[in-house]
């Protein structure tokens, strides 16, 4: 009989994979890797701020995250160069943060489970939470595929059709964000990233068009979650890092088969 909070790992580890891996084939395709470590390392100071607020600490790492894209989106909007933006704003937040959660009584003991996510310890209330945000970026997604896929192959294309590329820019970073927040609890803060970019990167060698990319994202997103929940039970390892690991040895696999194929 499966126990409720292996269940509930596997549940949140799926939806935290839905919502991620095909939100992060944008990620590959515009080059924002950075942007997801510049939003997850700032969750942190959201993480401080909610525990000296008694406040849940989804609503204090989703309030940093959305503080955060839109700075990088109104500093980017104003020629600063993106990748050196966001190198600054990463580590800055993720220092920021930690001297903040040190100022926190009680919070030292938990600050791994912040960084390299707890999984297992999931709750019901963090289930619907992860669901319910996995949800609203599918949607998302779903409904601002065709105008994201044009800014993103050509802005002058999309300008002549009519589509605003920094507006759908904008409602892409705040989309991350959101997923930043999610995922927190399953990978952490230091791991999101590579939740977003490894599957992304392992789709792509096997789709030809971004349907498929995406499709295969979530797939491997998926498999990289349960697998690496196995894992972690299986060699006692820490259950954040395994999903990621197993994540980046499919990528591996993906990239010998289509080298394999050239």
């Amino acid at each position: 009989m499966i126990d409720d909070f292996i269940l509930r790992a596997a549940l949140a580890g799926v939806g935290v994979a839905l919502a991620a891996a095909p939100l992060g084939c944008f990620v590959v395709w515009r080059r924002m890797v950075y942007f997801g470590d510049a939003t997850a390392h700032a969750s942190v100071l959201g993480v401080a701020l909610a525990l000296a607020l008694d406040l849940p600490v989804f609503t204090g790492a989703m309030a940093i995250a959305l503080m955060m894209a839109m700075t990088v989106y109104w500093l980017s909007e104003r020629g600063h160069a993106m990748d050196t933006l966001l190198g600054v704003l990463a580590h800055s937040a993720l220092a920021v943060g930690l001297v903040a959660v040190s100022f926190v009584q009680g919070v030292r003991l938990d600050l791994m489970a912040y960084l390299f996510g707890d999984i297992l310890a999931v709750t019901p209330a963090d289930l619907t939470t992860i669901w319910i945000g996995a949800a609203l970026v599918a949607g998302l997604i779903a409904w601002r595929w065709s105008p994201w896929l044009t800014a993103t192959l050509s802005p002058d294309l999309a300008q002549a059709s009519g589509i605003d590329p920094r507006r759908e820019g904008l409602i892409l970073t705040l989309a991350l964000a959101v997923v930043v927040a999610v995922a927190i609890k399953v990978v952490g803060v230091l791991l999101i990233a590579a939740l977003l970019l490894v599957p992304a990167a392992a789709a792509r060698p096997l789709a030809r068009t971004p349907e498929a990319m995406v499709a295969w994202a979530a797939g491997i997103g998926v498999v990289s979650a349960l697998s690496g929940l196995w894992g972690a039970f299986q060699f006692d390892t820490p259950t954040g890092p395994t999903i990621v690991t197993a994540a980046a040895l499919i990528f591996l696999g993906t990239t010998l088969v289509a080298s394999l194929r050239r």
